[in-house]
């Protein structure tokens, strides 16, 4: 199945300076800045520059560059907000979204670096 990508949601607008973020880092392929409505101490999410919809898109679809960026720079936002458990953080959750059952709100993939403090369980029902 295509994935349709929606050149107006609000992703593909900071990426084209439309929207202003407070960006934590920036490369060729990704961009990473602080959630505008962070759920823990650090709350950072980082986007590829492409059009990719969900996870799966993004790892289907993405260049071997693109993904190997993304990555490397997810790793640097971690080890930037001292939660690497590599560099004596405490640790952090990695979370990404898809579609309607998985929560996403943006349909532009993107990952959520959270961490700073305890973060509970990972799945609650409400």
């Amino acid at each position: 199945m295509a994935h349709s990508y929606d050149e107006t949601n609000i992703f593909a607008r900071i990426l084209r300076g439309e929207i202003p973020n407070k960006t934590v880092i920036e490369t060729d392929h990704t961009l990473a800045f602080h959630d505008i409505n962070p759920q823990a101490p650090h709350h950072v999410l980082v986007i590829p520059k492409g059009p990719y919809v969900t996870f799966d898109h993004f790892c289907a679809e993405a260049s071997d560059a693109e993904i190997v960026d993304f990555h490397r720079t997810a790793a640097s936002v971690c080890a930037m907000l001292g939660v690497s458990l590599g560099d004596g953080g405490a640790g952090y959750r990695g979370i990404t979204n898809a579609g309607g059952h998985g929560g996403q709100e943006v349909p532009h993939y993107h990952l959520h670096i959270v961490g700073g403090a305890p973060l509970g369980r990972m799945l609650s029902r409400d």
